[in-house]
């Protein structure tokens, strides 16, 4: 190494481990140009949307309150699907709220058809008058000062005769508006009991997984116990013994996963009747029936039926029909009305006035000056002139929420029939799977049956048994969910066609 080099290091050896090194470090570390992680470990932001601490609120009790069931509930009765809506009907909160929506609406239209009637207005008012000052006469200042109390007891009515169709078209939206809201009202019951259906059926599919893992757990446990036999004979093989305990093991972890599928599907169920997820009930298995096409109407048929059922159909054409109606209304702004005013009045005391003046919308009332009995009776028109456009835009903006709801509607026509061709397609193939799964399962089983019968006589292969268990495992799994579905599929077809109005058949 070269010499001069050696002698500089050696030299800045020390320097390099003095205080005063080790300060300047520091400083450099600290500075804007030192190393990323010192200068994002020194970063205070006192704004910071994260502030540090925990996120967990305190509890308040009566907000953490458990809302006691409507219906009481039996652990040891087993309840059907029809048994199942019906508690969903009284327990889910949809149908509640779709209640109070539509009643809401009907009130709104007690309120538009108010409008044919007169209004009536009773009017108390008292009254103080004061004067304190100088008036000059002649040259001359006198002061002079005052003090005067009175009341006046008037009633008002206001009474709108004609206006050229403004009130029929509010009153004629309002009900257009109250037939959606009812037809709403019958569309959440419907979805209430779709739900419903297709929860019970996704929980029996489920309770049948299980149900078929514990039977194919049976079977591994089976053929195991033939493998040690043979193996405790000497007939068997250390292999043979190893395949039939991983089948054992496979179809116990089969289990397992196939129960917790079934408790999930429990709560979902519950969730869907509107019951709490805490309580416990039994529930009915699905009665077998056989399934067919045979009473499938053709698709074009069921989509013309469906289009003039479905409640999202029927309540946006009302809702459409109510904004044709609120087009006439803004249009009935621009002609005159005929109105009639009349004031009776009592005034008391020495109020120098000649004019109550308006309170609301209500028109003056006039000549009550002293202590008289007085009273006022108008009949008159008013034209409306010009009022900057504001008439014009509504019209505009009328004309534009009907174009809106047109477009809406047909948006909903177009989706229908993609759902109800959707659905027919679902449950036509269903119905096929079903078929097929039944023809799968019984040939699964009369080979299972058979090469377990042939491995236990020392013929058949431990390998050859394995894999006619796992068919015969698969076979019932998919004669499981080809029922299952091919019911949930005929939930759907009658819900998308509007005719789920109870459990289905």
């Amino acid at each position: 190494m070269n010499k001069t080099l050696f002698i500089l290091i050696a030299l800045l050896i020390p320097f390099s481990t003095s205080p005063i090194h080790s300060q300047s470090v520091d400083r450099a570390s600290s500075s804007p140009k030192g190393p990323l992680p010192d200068r994002a470990r020194r970063l205070r932001l006192p704004d910071s949307p994260f502030p540090p601490g925990s996120f967990v609120l305190s509890p308040n009790p009566d907000a953490g309150h458990m809302p006691a069931p409507r219906t009481a509930l039996s652990r040891d009765h087993e309840y059907d699907l029809v048994e199942l809506i019906d508690i969903a009907e009284r327990e889910n909160p949809e149908t509640r709220l779709a209640w109070e929506r539509a009643r809401n609406v009907a009130i709104g239209e007690g309120m538009a058809a108010s409008t044919y009637l007169p209004v009536i207005t009773a009017n108390v008012l008292g009254g103080y008058q004061g004067a304190n000052g100088q008036n000059s006469i002649f040259g001359a200042t006198v002061p002079g000062s005052g003090n005067v109390f009175g009341s006046v007891e008037a009633v008002s009515v206001e009474w709108l005769l004609f206006d050229f169709g403004g009130r029929k078209n509010i009153v004629g939206a309002a009900r257009k508006l109250t037939d959606a809201s009812n037809i709403a009202f019958t569309g959440a019951h419907q979805q209430v009991i779709y739900a419903v259906s297709v929860a019970y059926y996704a929980y029996v599919a489920a309770v049948e997984r299980h149900l078929t893992a514990i039977r194919a757990l049976t079977n591994a446990k089976e053929i195991e116990a033939a493998t040690e036999a043979r193996y405790n004979h000497g007939e068997g093989t250390v292999i043979e013994t190893a395949q039939t305990r991983n089948l054992s093991a496979q179809a116990q972890f089969t289990v397992v996963n196939t129960q917790g599928a079934e408790q999930q599907a429990y709560a979902t169920l519950l969730a869907a009747t509107g019951v709490s997820p805490l309580e416990t009930i039994r529930i009915a298995p699905v009665m077998h029936h056989s399934l067919s096409t045979d009473n499938l109407a053709p698709v074009d048929q069921i989509v013309r039926e469906a289009l003039a059922r479905r409640p999202d159909v029927l309540a946006s054409y009302n809702t459409l029909q109510a904004s044709q109606s609120s087009v006439r209304v803004a249009e009935a702004q621009n002609r005159p009305k005929i109105f009639l005013s009349g004031t009776g009045a009592y005034v008391n005391g020495q109020l120098g006035l000649t004019a109550v003046p308006a309170i609301g919308e209500q028109l003056p009332t006039l000549n009550i000056t002293g202590n008289q009995w007085n009273g006022t009776v108008l009949v008159g028109m008013s034209i409306p002139i010009f009022d900057g456009h504001r008439r014009a835009n509504a019209i505009r903006q009328a004309k534009n929420n009907e174009d809106k709801a047109s477009a809406t509607l047909d948006q909903l026509r177009l989706n229908a029939m993609r759902e109800i061709v959707s659905a027919q397609i679902a449950l036509r193939t269903s119905l096929a799977a079903n078929d097929a799964a039944l023809v799968l399962k019984a040939a699964a089983q009369t080979s299972y049956d058979a090469t377990l019968d042939s491995y236990k006589q020392g013929v058949g292969t431990v390998t050859a048994t394995v894999d006619a268990e796992t068919h015969l495992f698969q076979a019932e799994l998919a004669e499981d969910d080809a029922y299952t579905s091919a019911l949930s599929a005929a939930a759907t077809i009658a819900f998308a066609t509007g005719t789920l109005g109870t459990a289905p058949r």
